[in-house]
């Protein structure tokens, strides 16, 4: 099994937290769709043979910028030249995109789910982030996106919000658990450099919220979830039971796949590498059959550390017969009091052969992956 991601970099304008490539230049939107469908071509034995692909993802950017007919483009190419065995087939969207009619659209072509970058219901934090939509759009989309016929939802929501109390997060959490899309990915408000927030963050004009602060609404979500019958089967994705994101979950299993547009990583089984995140050189590249796609060469210890890193972000833990037979390191003995500490300190659980984070290991999840890097 396999999945093909696609990354479409337009945005209508930039959020200030947001360091994703994207451009809000659309000028040439025609001429980025023939090399994104070039570049399916071009790339179409790049999986394994006799790999069958079973999950595509639009993503971006705002794919939800894009017509359905354009989105059915891309999904013909893939059609024609990668075998399917589809089971999910998901798109990226903003709440101020979505009309019953265009849902419809999309939904008529393919797309059975549909992830929503909702970020907050709270109109004073959507507007600092310089989000395009409004608290307006963000409650009535989950409505329209039903009304069209989707079953599979999903809404990204972000926490860690500098303020005064928790009164925004619980807020949010409680909108989104009445709305119940039966999927939910959360993730805390991260200040990269180039943002316009790590801008005001360097002139002392933005302060981000303490570590404790974020921890506690990291808490807040986590009893939120569980207690709305939510799996927290990844760090900061959370479903009910079948509505786990099938793309996202093969991603953290180690699964391979394609990624095609700007920027967008790939991963055949043993190497990793990405396409130039530069839309200008990345369609001169394609037109002229000029290499974009740059190749990672991993070491037997990257590979296993990228396997840790992932692994235990995750429900389903370390396997550790599959790590020890697939990368030759027997983590208990080769990690012995490493694993020991950890487990003593309550953040670490071994059981049932595999490694798994505790509850109050999730907070420490980098800094845990890292103890245990070969």
């Amino acid at each position: 099994m396999s999945g093909v991601y696609v990354h479409i970099p337009f945005c209508k304008q930039a959020c200030h937290y947001c360091d994703f490539h994207f451009s809000t230049q659309t000028a040439y939107r025609d001429t980025m769709l023939l090399s994104i469908g070039q570049e399916l071509v071009q790339r179409r034995n790049y999986l394994p043979e006799g790999t069958q692909v079973e999950t595509i993802y639009f993503g971006g950017g705002t794919p939800s910028i894009l017509a359905a007919s354009e989105i059915e483009y891309l999904l013909d190419l893939i059609s024609i030249h990668f075998p399917l065995a589809l089971k999910e087939v998901t798109l990226e969207a903003n709440p101020d995109d979505l009309s019953l009619e265009k849902l419809a659209a999309y939904k008529k072509i393919g797309i059975d789910r549909l992830s929503i970058g909702i970020q907050s219901f709270q109109e004073p934090i959507l507007r600092f982030y310089n989000r395009a939509h409004t608290a307006s759009d963000s409650l009535r989309v989950l409505d329209l996106a039903r009304s069209a016929g989707f079953s599979k939802l999903s809404i990204d929501l972000m926490y860690g919000f500098p303020a005064d109390n928790h009164t925004y997060w619980q807020k949010d959490l409680e909108m989104a658990l009445t709305l119940d899309p039966g999927h939910i990915s959360s993730y805390c408000l991260t200040i990269e450099r180039k943002t316009a927030l790590g801008q005001w963050k360097t002139s002392g004009k933005f302060k981000e919220a303490t570590e404790d602060f974020v921890a506690d609404e990291f808490n807040l979500l986590l009893d939120a979830m569980t207690g709305a019958g939510y799996i927290q089967y990844e760090i900061s994705n959370f479903g009910k039971p079948g509505h786990f994101a099938l793309h996202n979950t093969n991603y953290w299993r180690g699964v391979p796949y394609l990624g095609i547009g700007p920027s967008a990583h790939s991963f055949d089984g043993q190497h990793r590498g990405s396409n130039v995140a530069n839309n200008a050189r990345y369609m001169k590249g394609i037109t002229s059959s000029t290499p974009v796609f740059q190749v990672d060469i991993l070491s037997p210890e990257d590979r296993a550390n990228e396997y840790l890193l992932t692994a235990l972000r995750t429900i389903w833990g370390v396997d550790l017969p599959f790590f020890r037979s697939t990368f030759g390191w027997d983590l208990l003995i080769d990690k012995e009091h490493e694993i020991r500490f950890l487990k003593d300190n309550g953040w670490l659980i071994h059981a049932d052969d595999s490694l798994t984070l505790s509850r109050s290991g999730k907070i420490l999840a980098d800094s845990i992956s890292a103890k245990l890097f070969i």
